[in-house]
């Protein structure tokens, strides 16, 4: 279930609600729609202060209910911890909690002051966005596979931001980016058993029938990838009973003559590691090895939904990766759709190889004029960077400020890691043009290069977020990461082609 969001101003002591949400600062410093509340209030939320029971500290939360003096049945107080330092990583926090702490309560909307809350640099429009879309994503819960609860009490599906119309903007994009990070997490939490190549195909093309006004979907089956040349992408396909697909989704937001942006994501459905194969505890996480692709696809679908005036292409190489009698092995050398020959050192580096032939035909049959791809690559880059950041190579330094750039501004940050030519030494091969791993060292960078070779001639950025596309445990779920990242990206070319 998504939320629902609106905005409009409120006088936070005398609107209606089940719930307010207002927040304060450490040491009794209120904002100020507490400061309002507390005054209606007659100082109770200051003597809380006063009394220990209110501390402010970032993320905790206090709920008052039945408060006389004010209209809401409740008030929540969010804490948002020193105010000196206040960034826009602790009101991202703050929102958090707050939709947390309002999934606890028996209340099915709630009236939000806390996207009225300064954070420098930071407009009225970035901040509700933000706040809109941490909303939604601790609102998130996954249903499709489990059976649904018999919960009596109400829970929050719509939540009202106290804001002026200068804001409007925000509202819009949080929307569409919500939706897009919802696809995402959804197509990367279910099953390997449901989502297989086929279904990514499926669920491609019914979202191009939905917008078939401004959205077209290819899908290119085994024999027509064979007749084509895809000899890396179909290697790694072999031993599988789920067989490959690549899809093309299509929007048309330009007039036909520009050339389109291109996203690409790896779409391994389950990785095993072919005969290469991984330990056994945690490899259940590998149905998220396919988060790169439901990252572009999430940022595509949140480009159609805002209508950007660009020409915007994705593409997804689907593939699952399995051990049988026909699986492709260590020792064998794969000619690519670049022509380029490949020697296979290890088959768990299967993501390369499916991307390297997809990289190839979405920059031939497109000519895009820039080309991201995104990867749930390298366990490397998790080591390098952790959780946090996602790994971001490029050899265009204006397109990697760009990305940069687009990652602070919507909090899905990326950090930078060198493309040097010292590094392809690491690819090389006596058997064949390259390998398809280059050791141990630099792990992540290595698979960047290999990507690299082709990519030559392109205005091309590749995204490593083996870190960030899922929470660990058995209990994490996939965080729809790039998701917001590239929609920010594609937001900001948009902007610049209409000024």
């Amino acid at each position: 279930m998504t939320l629902k969001f609106s905005l409009g101003a409120v006088a936070p002591e005398t609107v209606e609600t089940p719930c307010l949400v207002v927040g304060v600062y450490e040491h009794g410093l209120l904002t100020s729609a507490a400061a309002r509340v507390d005054q209606a209030l007659g100082g109770t939320l200051k003597r809380l202060a006063e009394s220990g029971d209110l501390t402010g500290k970032a993320g905790t939360t206090h709920v008052l209910f039945a408060p006389v003096g004010v209209a809401a049945q409740r008030v929540l107080v969010v804490g948002l911890g020193a105010q000196k330092g206040f960034d826009a990583l602790r009101f991202q926090k703050a929102q958090l909690e707050a939709v947390r702490a309002l999934g606890r309560l028996p209340v099915a909307s709630a009236v939000s002051c806390l996207a009225e809350v300064d954070v420098p640099g930071r407009d009225a429009a970035w901040r509700v966005r933000t706040a809109a879309l941490a909303a939604d994503h601790a609102a998130y819960r996954y249903t499709a596979t489990v059976k649904p609860r018999d919960e009596q009490r109400a829970t929050l599906d719509a939540l009202a931001f106290a804001g002026s119309e200068e804001a409007a903007r925000g509202l819009d994009e949080a929307r569409a980016i919500a939706a897009g990070v919802r696809l995402a997490r959804e197509l990367a939490n279910l099953p390997p058993n449901i989502c297989n190549p086929a279904y990514l195909a499926e669920q491609a093309q019914t979202f191009a029938a939905a917008h078939a006004d401004a959205v077209g979907c290819r899908v290119l089956e085994e024999a027509e990838l064979a007749e084509l040349g895809f000899g890396a992408l179909l290697a790694v396909a072999r031993g599988s009973a789920n067989r490959p697909r690549l899809i093309a989704l299509e929007y048309r937001g330009a007039p036909p003559e520009q050339r389109p942006y291109a996203l690409v994501g790896k779409g391994i459905t389950f990785d095993t590691g072919g005969i290469s194969i991984k330990p056994g505890p945690n490899m259940e996480e590998m149905k998220f090895d396919m988060g790169g692709a439901a990252g572009v696809l999430g940022a595509f679908a949140a480009a159609v939904e805002l209508r950007l005036p660009i020409n915007l292409v994705c593409v997804v190489p689907a593939v699952e990766n399995m051990p049988d009698g026909n699986a492709y092995r260590p020792g064998d050398v794969l000619t690519s759709l670049s022509g380029l020959t490949i020697e296979v050192l290890n088959t768990d580096a299967e993501g390369r190889l499916i991307l390297c032939d997809a990289l190839t035909w979405t920059a031939r049959t497109y000519q895009p004029q820039t080309l991201i791809d995104a990867a749930t690559l390298t366990g490397a880059c998790v080591i390098a960077l952790g959780k946090h950041a996602s790994g971001l190579m490029s050899r265009d330094d204006a397109l990697a400020a760009e990305l940069l750039a687009a990652g602070e501004a919507s909090l899905d940050r990326a950090w930078r890691l060198p493309l040097w030519e010292d590094y392809q030494s690491q690819l090389e091969s006596v058997f064949a043009d390259l390998a398809n791993v280059g050791g141990r060292p630099a792990g992540a960078i290595t698979a960047g290069c290999f990507l690299a070779r082709f990519t030559e001639g392109q205005r091309w950025a590749h995204l490593d977020i083996a870190g960030t596309a899922w929470e660990e445990g058995r209990k994490g779920l996939a965080t729809g990461r790039p998701v917001p990242l590239l929609a920010q990206w594609l937001i900001d070319r948009a902007a610049g082609q209409r000024s």
